[in-house]
């Protein structure tokens, strides 16, 4: 070792002790007044400062292109962080295009990897809630304003003249004019394509796209005010509040029978208005459906019958129901009188007939359809219905029209007769066809029962109306049923009344000319 050199480094102590890393460093003391340091100008610089100091370069970050080790700090953490996270999302976004390209290749239907790329091309920091796509001037599904044509009908000169007829123009109108559809008429989507639609296609679409409104709205109104599967519309649902509300049906518990023609509720029975009229423990509500498809062929039980012929309206449809509902009520009435067990009327409102319920604790009683009785059961039952029959023909004036073991029900070892709505007088043009019909309906019934003393439909016919037609077979039966109903139709339009179908001696009619 050079002992120059040795004795050129030692120097001063001063020398030394500012070489030496391990020397104690020189601090200066400033000297600053109370008012400096309580400055509030002086603390921000002093924290603006700081900031700068320790996050030089955070707005090129977020503008400038990407950052190197070469153009910026990387003392700062935060900047470090930032700097492997981008260049991670730019590795990553390669790799989801390199897979994109390998799975299409040629084909013309390819697939995006768009949604699950970390680095979009758009503005990141945008918020949905800001701004509405929808409502910028660029919006992809607005349709173009179409040219106007000017008054004098053409635009152009010569040979470059295009009229309003014009084949291109038209066509653009009338795509641009399906626009103004209804919602519900899918229109579908033409962005990016030069539609063009002729004036045959587009009225054939404005007629249609109309036809479906007005059908619409006809659905709707008739869902509206009509009533439909275990369901009332408002006027009917109007009607059995007020009936709650006057305290005539204390509750409405639901439905417990549909059919073609009516929707029958249970309700529990409250306390009539009228001193002596009862209103039974638990009451059967039998709403008529106001649809009109059901009762389109059935105006033939109605429209002959005189208690209601001179009512009878075909332009008044709705009408017809009421009708029905009140025909059903007179019905009732009379087998009620006769004896007959039958539902009790309670109350008719419109087109909703209030009876009392033939069952028990919401429980209907069952047909006799779906009953299972015993010979002797059944055989009580079969004389009941022939029992009862002849009463409704002779003692009612009345034929039940639809007569089968679906309208009869068994309740307390008796049989009961419902739905009688289409009930008409024997004395109807078509009246003893509908009695051979209820014959034979209920000789077949019994007869496939088990009962051995059941008459057929021709002895049964007989046996009910008194009227003593002999025939060898089915066919001559009906003839002679048909003749009869003929004579006594031109005897009412001779003398204008209708004369009894039967006698007291069991002979045909005889007509007083």
């Amino acid at each position: 070792m050079d002992p120059v050199g040795i004795a050129a480094g030692a120097g001063p102590g001063a020398a030394w002790q500012g070489k030496c890393p391990w020397g104690a460093p020189n601090t200066t003391s400033m000297s600053c007044s109370l008012a400096d340091v309580m400055s509030e100008q002086l603390a921000k610089e002093l924290q603006l400062e700081e900031e700068n100091a320790a996050f030089p370069e955070v707005v090129a970050v977020a503008e400038g292109p990407f950052i190197t080790g070469e153009n910026s700090d990387t003392s700062s953490d935060l900047m470090l962080a930032q700097m492997l996270q981008m260049e991670f999302d730019r590795e990553y976004d390669a790799q989801l295009r390199r897979e994109e390209k390998k799975i299409n290749g040629d084909s013309k239907v390819s697939i995006s990897f768009e949604n699950y790329r970390k680095v979009h091309p758009y503005d990141s920091d945008s918020s949905e809630d800001e701004v509405d796509w929808q409502d910028t001037r660029h919006d992809p599904y607005r349709a173009d304003k179409p040219t106007t044509t000017p008054r004098r009908g053409f635009i152009g000169k010569g040979k470059d003249i295009t009229t309003k007829h014009d084949e291109v123009v038209c066509g653009r109108k009338n795509t641009a004019r399906m626009e103004n559809f209804a919602p519900e008429f899918q229109v579908g989507d033409g962005i990016g394509m030069d539609l063009k639609l002729s004036n045959q296609v587009f009225n054939a679409l404005k007629q249609h796209a109309y036809s479906e409104e007005r059908r619409s709205a006809r659905l709707h109104e008739k869902k509206e005010h009509s009533t439909a599967e275990k369901a009332v519309d408002p006027k009917t649902r109007l009607l059995l509040y007020k009936m709650v509300n006057a305290g005539t049906l204390e509750t409405i518990t639901g439905c417990i029978s549909t059919g073609k023609e009516s929707v029958v509720f249970h309700a529990y029975g409250g306390i009539s208005a009228i001193e002596d009229k009862v209103i039974p423990a638990e009451c059967a509500i039998k709403v008529f459906k106001t649809t009109l498809n059901e009762f389109k062929n059935r105006d033939k039980y109605i429209k002959d019958d005189y208690r209601f012929k001179d009512r009878f309206s075909k332009l008044n449809p709705r009408k017809i129901i009421r009708m029905w509902a009140e025909k059903e009520m007179h019905n009732l009435t009379r087998m009620q009188h006769a004896g007959i067990p039958c539902p009790e009327v309670v109350m008719l409102k419109k087109h909703v007939l209030v009876m009392s319920f033939i069952g028990q604790d919401q429980v209907p009683a069952p047909k006799l359809k779906d009953v299972t009785l015993s010979s002797e059961d059944m055989k009580n039952a079969y004389y009941q219905v022939l029992n009862m029959m002849q009463q409704l023909y002779k003692e009612c004036n009345l034929v039940h029209a639809d007569l089968s073991e679906y309208n009869m029900l068994w309740h307390d070892g008796k049989v009961w007769l419902i739905d009688v709505s289409q009930s008409v007088e024997p004395t109807h043009p078509h009246g003893l066809e509908f009695l051979f019909r209820d014959c034979k309906n209920v000789s077949q019934f019994f007869q496939k029962g088990g009962v051995a003393e059941a008459l057929n439909e021709r002895e049964l016919f007989n046996a009910v109306s008194g009227l003593n037609i002999a025939a060898d077979n089915e066919v001559d039966f009906q003839e002679e049923i048909e003749a009869l109903e003929k004579r006594n139709e031109d005897h009412v339009q001779n003398h204008g009344k209708k004369q009894s179908m039967f006698s007291s001696n069991g002979d045909p009619p005889i007509y007083d000319e």
